[in-house]
Order: C-alpha cells, then sequence, then structure tokens
C-alpha cells in the first residue's frame, strides 16, 4: 500500500474533449500522465503517470488497454464489478468513434470511481 494515499480528482469529459481539440491533441498525453499517476497513488500498483505518459507519445493504443485495466483492478479490489473492463481497449479498433466511446466511458468510470470514494470536487462541463 503506498504510504501517500490520495483521492484523484474527477474530470470533465467535455473539458478534456475540448483541450483535446484545442492543443490539436497534446492534452490526451496530459490526461494520461494525470490518471496514471493517480491510480497509481492511490492503489500503488499500476505504471504510475510516467510510464503511461511514455507509453501514450510511443504506441497509444496500448493505453487504451492498460488504464481499463487499472480502473478494472480498482474496482475489483473493493469488490465491486468493474463497469469496465481491459478488453474496452479494443474500441481503438473502430478510428476516432471508437476512441470517443472508449474515453467517455473510461473517464465515467474514474469519476464514478473517486466521487465513491469521497471525492467531492465539481469536475464541471
Amino acid at each position: 500500500m503506498p504510504s501517500e494515499r490520495r483521492l484523484g480528482q474527477r474530470r470533465s469529459a467535455g473539458l478534456v474533449l475540448l483541450l483535446c481539440l484545442v492543443t490539436c491533441g497534446i492534452w490526451i498525453f496530459v490526461w494520461a500522465y494525470q490518471n496514471g499517476d493517480e491510480l497509481n497513488r492511490w492503489s500503488g500498483k499500476g505504471l504510475g503517470g510516467g510510464l503511461h505518459l511514455v507509453i501514450t507519445i510511443l504506441v497509444s493504443p496500448v493505453t487504451m488497454f492498460l488504464l481499463a485495466g487499472e480502473v478494472e483492478q480498482l474496482y475489483r479490489d473493493d469488490g465491486q464489478e468493474p463497469p469496465i473492463t481491459t478488453l474496452w481497449g479494443l474500441w481503438f479498433l473502430l478510428p476516432l468513434i471508437g476512441n470517443l466511446i472508449w474515453y467517455l466511458r473510461m473517464q465515467g468510470a474514474i469519476n464514478d470511481y473517486w466521487a465513491a470514494h469521497g471525492q467531492r470536487n465539481n469536475p464541471g462541463l
């Protein structure tokens, strides 16, 4: 168990999508780092933000499987049925719309997890 266990931040799906568009996709790297880091800090498992960033830069479809697997494991560790599984990473096979569906479900599952554990920040949009 990590020594510094802190809840992650709930994020606005709309705002993240807008930032991805405005920054021509660069915000995807920030998002992957932030979520990877927060999941690792909370659970003590997973790759952490730095490795998620490197993997997203080099082979971004792999991130879709890794993040889904880490979120799935968080739910399973709590004895809950996960809303997503590692297989959700297969959405990368459907260009653009698959990525959008994957992202919206992923962000929703992460936000719900943090809210269930007491995170009360308002993600906005």
